[in-house]
């Protein structure tokens, strides 16, 4: 039985096909555009012939995030919260606290030893402390986000970045050029920046080992550092950090199935 999971984030289309909900089948990530359904009928395209897979071979379908609603092809609607749980403790079931950062929200999720979300806690009322976040502090200084993880690294002194407004942590970005600071030590306080609000929010959670770091924001190793510092904790990125909640959805898709 294969089964299909669709995430529809705010930033990114994600897709995740899993067999038997057993084996992952693969997965693809695209922006999600201006034509959000175009980009998920490529995807599901893409999706579908890297893996083999017909369109009439799915059994089930299952959306999750904020565009979820939106998917007229799905056969049920799932919070991510909950698919976010049941994906991370699919790709590494010694999972027992989730950090997810996405394009515009970032979220700590705890779960129990079976893998069942028992709590959450959630930032989604500013940009701060999310990809979009990063993507924007990658303009202003003119520096590919890809390399930011790379450039941190190297950085001596981390930057002290005070504002917590996207708008207003630009201008200070700005500022801090304007002095001459370096862009290593630049970036480094932003991971510094976004870790300590991480955590501060994973803190009104019991924060238990061990930690899987999800979202496209993970992907970024200068982050994952800065929030092993700030917790004192080891924190592991699970293969594919970006498609947990696909994951997830195609894992309750096959559960409906009756799998």
């Amino acid at each position: 039985m294969i089964t299909l999971g669709i995430d529809l984030g705010s930033n990114t289309v994600k897709t995740a096909l899993l067999e038997n909900g057993k084996k992952f089948l693969g997965g693809a990530v695209r922006k999600t555009g201006h034509d959000a359904q175009k980009v998920m009928d490529e995807l599901l395209k893409e999706t579908l012939e890297k893996a083999g897979v017909t369109y009439g071979g799915i059994e089930k379908i299952v959306a999750t995030g904020y565009g979820r609603v939106s998917c007229k092809i799905a056969h049920k609607e799932i919070s991510e919260i909950t698919c976010h749980g049941k994906g991370a403790y699919f790709s590494m079931p010694e999972t027992r606290t989730i950090i997810d950062i996405g394009g515009q929200d970032s979220k700590v999720i705890s779960l129990s030893e079976n893998g069942k979300v028992i709590d959450f806690v959630m930032n989604d009322k500013c940009a701060a402390g999310t990809g979009r976040f990063l993507e924007v502090m990658a303009q202003a200084l003119q520096v590919p986000l890809a390399d930011f993880g790379e450039i941190s690294a190297t950085g001596s002194n981390p930057a002290e970045i005070t504002n917590t407004c996207t708008v207003f942590a630009e201008s200070e970005v700005i500022s801090l050029l304007a002095r001459r600071e370096s862009k290593e030590n630049i970036i480094s306080g932003l991971h510094k920046s976004i870790a300590t609000r991480v955590i501060a929010l994973a803190k009104r959670l019991r924060i238990e080992d061990r930690i899987a770091f999800s979202g496209g924001v993970a992907l970024n190793s200068g982050v994952k550092a800065a929030l092993e510092a700030a917790s004192g904790k080891s924190i592991y990125t699970p293969e594919n950090p970006q498609l947990i909640g696909a994951v997830g959805a195609a894992l309750h898709a096959y559960e409906i199935s009756g799998g």
